[in-house]
């Protein structure tokens, strides 16, 4: 891919973070968004990029996704449509390390706002450095109103404890396979096949 080609997508998917941020700006259609992520994702390919734990570190908005359909003839799967995350609902994802010493180990949190209501997801997640893959497990849901915890239980887990986690292979856990990470945005090809876009919420 020459460089005039990851100008582009780069360029797009940053217009993508900064209108989305401040909507100031015109949002590039969802056609463009869709085959810029195709473009980041190939140039990672090619080159092979990693990308280190730590970049993922921190709290991000998810702000534009791609469903899936099945592929008739293939018998496969192809990308649905694109579409941006409405602003009514607020999707986050968030990224902490653990105190361990390993430093793929660490934490996910997937939640949902919607108001005064949250929804919150927590668990373990381990990432494959030299593949960019971070898998996952939501072992805690939390339902907050108004900043306050009303709900918390666990979440029976087909994983077990922490380290039977840790022990099972990827195939057998959901994960992301990150393909563009810098400072403003993330985006990864999920287990299911689909795209997603973040942008950092935590930005100074």
């Amino acid at each position: 891919m020459t460089s005039n080609n990851r100008h582009n997508f780069l360029s797009i998917l940053t217009q993508v973070a900064a209108a989305y941020r401040d909507q100031k700006n015109q949002l590039p259609t969802t056609e463009e968004v869709v085959n810029a992520l195709l473009a980041a994702e190939t140039i990672t390919k090619q080159e092979r990029l990693n990308y280190n734990f730590e970049f993922l570190v921190g709290k991000w908005r998810l702000c534009f996704a791609t469903g899936t359909k099945k592929a008739r003839e293939r018998g496969g799967i192809i990308l649905g449509k694109g579409w941006y995350v409405p602003k009514l609902a607020t999707i986050y994802i968030s990224f902490n390390t653990t105190p361990e010493e390993d430093l793929n180990r660490g934490e996910i949190a997937n939640q949902v706002q919607l108001g005064s209501i949250l929804l919150k997801l927590t668990g373990p997640a381990k990432y494959l450095g030299k593949k960019n893959i971070l898998a996952f497990d939501f072992t805690q849901m939390f339902l907050s109103l108004f900043g306050r915890i009303i709900y918390r239980q666990q979440i029976r887990s087909s994983q077990g404890q922490p380290e039977e986690f840790y022990n099972q292979p990827i195939a057998k856990l959901p994960f992301f396979s990150f393909f563009l990470v810098n400072a403003h945005l993330i985006a990864a090809r999920g287990r299911g096949g689909g795209l997603a876009l973040w942008i950092r919420e935590d930005i100074s």
